[in-house]
């Protein structure tokens, strides 16, 4: 299976002008948000090889992923965008 990065914009397709919106005005959807990119990043380069974890710890930044997206949706959801 090939590798691929989640970004935020692949994840919420149909929230991009939100995210736009939202990253220019919400210091708290900002720095989710780049959260997110940092987490996803780092996942990236452990699954390539890149970065050394072990899967216990490769999971819970799995996990966090998770939970950031989820909250990035609800503040999209939220949003009026």
């Amino acid at each position: 299976m090939p590798l691929e990065h989640h970004p935020l914009n692949r994840e919420f397709p149909e929230y991009r002008d939100a995210m736009r919106a939202l990253l220019q005005s919400d210091a708290q959807f900002a720095r989710l948000a780049g959260e997110y990119q940092e987490l996803d990043s780092r996942i990236y380069q452990v699954e390539d090889g890149t970065q050394a974890l072990d899967d216990g710890a490769l999971h819970n930044l799995k996990m966090q992923r998770v939970a950031l997206k989820d909250e990035i949706a609800r503040l999209l959801k939220g949003s009026k965008g």
